[in-house]
């Protein structure tokens, strides 16, 4: 089985040799390279994600395709919200916060509506999947 690390750098690369744009599972989904810290090491991370454009940034989704525990970049940003994306070509400075469950619903029921795919994430777990809000900073 290939590694995550290896799946994830072969999409990272796609992403940038094609101005933000991949083919396989993600074509034509609005994706995003979010750049954060691990909370244990102290390392940069990039992390491969599809993202929601809302009124003032980008919701993007601790799905984990439905396991019962939350990714890890979820808790790096938690740990240190203050991260960089990549978005198409342009790099932008942002900040994450995680939804209360007033401004999650809308988000999550737009994703599910749009990407029915993560219906069936929500379906594996009993985990509420939080929702991020990258704001511009």
């Amino acid at each position: 089985m290939e590694d995550v690390s290896d799946w994830n750098q072969q999409i990272i690369e796609e992403f940038r040799a094609n101005e933000g744009r991949v083919g396989g599972p993600f074509e034509g989904a609005p994706l995003l390279l979010l750049h954060h810290i691990g909370r244990k090491s102290g390392a940069e991370r990039v992390t491969p994600m599809m993202y929601q454009a809302v009124d003032g940034g980008y919701a993007v989704f601790a799905s984990y395709a439905g396991a019962d525990v939350n990714p890890a970049w979820y808790h790096n940003l938690l740990a240190q919200p203050d991260v960089e994306a990549e978005i198409g070509t342009d790099t932008v400075t942002l900040h994450a916060r995680d939804l209360p469950s007033d401004e999650r619903g809308p988000i999550w029921e737009k994703q599910k509506q749009d990407y029915p795919g993560f219906a069936g994430y929500e379906e594996k777990t009993d985990r509420t999947i939080p929702v991020v809000l990258l704001e511009r900073r």
